[in-house]
């Protein structure tokens, strides 16, 4: 049986409940939400920035600090023009209105930075997933 989306409503009640240390806005189309996280107690502090907007994909960009390259200069990998994250195939319906933001895109983009820390000392993506085809 097809869950039925979320409303914004209930995106936002997700979110002040399990991150409520995070800045949202919203109305009833759309909704940005600024927030720090940190990927390991060992990991850099982050502030992200997720907006999104009913029947869009969310999008997600570290605010803080500047994403850069590796010691090797390699373009950063998984990410699309904007500096906005890949973190998932929208193809494969990874993430739909139906799921919660606090529940798939926040952790996911957690995830994401951890994966950017290993990539800085490896020079190679542990994640996993398809790289983006951006030119």
């Amino acid at each position: 049986m097809k869950q039925r989306d979320k409303n914004i409503a209930e995106q936002v009640a997700s979110m002040k409940f399990k991150y409520p240390n995070f800045n949202i806005t919203y109305n009833h189309l759309q909704l940005k939400v600024i927030g720090d996280v940190r990927p390991t107690a060992r990991s850099e502090q982050y502030t992200i920035e997720v907006k999104y907007h009913l029947k869009e994909q969310p999008k997600v960009q570290v605010l803080k600090p500047e994403l850069v390259t590796n010691y090797k200069g390699d373009k950063i990998p998984h990410i699309y023009p904007g500096n906005r994250l890949c973190l998932f195939q929208p193809k494969y319906k990874e993430f739909t209105g139906a799921k919660f933001i606090s529940d798939t895109i926040i952790p996911w983009t957690s995830l994401w930075l951890y994966h950017y820390e290993v990539w800085h000392v490896t020079a190679d993506w542990q994640g996993g997933g398809e790289h983006p085809n951006v030119k």
